[in-house]
């Protein structure tokens, strides 16, 4: 675990992690559930650093039924997916507490929402700065580089924060 920076909590049996245990990433995202010959293995539940959460039985360190839920307790469905899309573009706080009058523009799901660094974007997990091409979270962490796919995704539909004239 020095290697990786990685943190188990929990027991092994032939020098591999075993049971039930909490296995804390780097990144601070953590597992915790049943672990078996060194792997994610059983139901387990991982919760990232943001405050969602992603509830799944795992085979072989590899998610094959699972359920994601964001921070403010949406829950994703594949299948019936409305979120923000043609069929409904209402926020969740929206859904949850109602729309606002006319006037008074929501422009994310979280109200008021962030103040964006000048020249950056908000893409979800962090700001990017679409010049060093870093994302940081919210907390000014390094987080990742974005790539060529991930850099333009973000400068077509992430808000962003512009110079504010007086």
């Amino acid at each position: 675990m020095e290697y990786t920076g990685s943190k188990f909590i929990g027991e092994y049996v032939n020098r591999r992690m075993e049971g039930d245990a909490e296995y804390i990433l780097p990144t601070e995202t953590r597992y915790v559930g049943e672990m078996k010959d060194g792997m994610f293995h059983g139901k387990g539940t991982l919760y990232f650093p943001s405050g969602s959460r992603y509830d799944a039985i795992w085979e072989k360190g590899l998610a094959v039924k699972g359920t994601y839920t964001f921070s403010d307790g949406l829950q994703y469905d594949a299948e019936h997916w409305h979120y923000c899309d043609g069929y409904d573009r209402r926020f969740y706080t929206e859904i949850c507490y109602g729309l606002r009058p006319s006037v008074i523009c929501q422009l994310t799901n979280m109200d008021p929402p962030r103040k964006v660094p000048k020249g950056c974007y908000d893409c979800g997990d962090g700001f990017y700065n679409p010049i060093t091409r870093i994302i940081r979270d919210y907390s000014n962490r390094f987080l990742r580089n974005a790539d060529d796919d991930e850099h333009e995704w973000i400068i077509r539909t992430c808000r962003k924060g512009w110079l504010r004239l007086k």
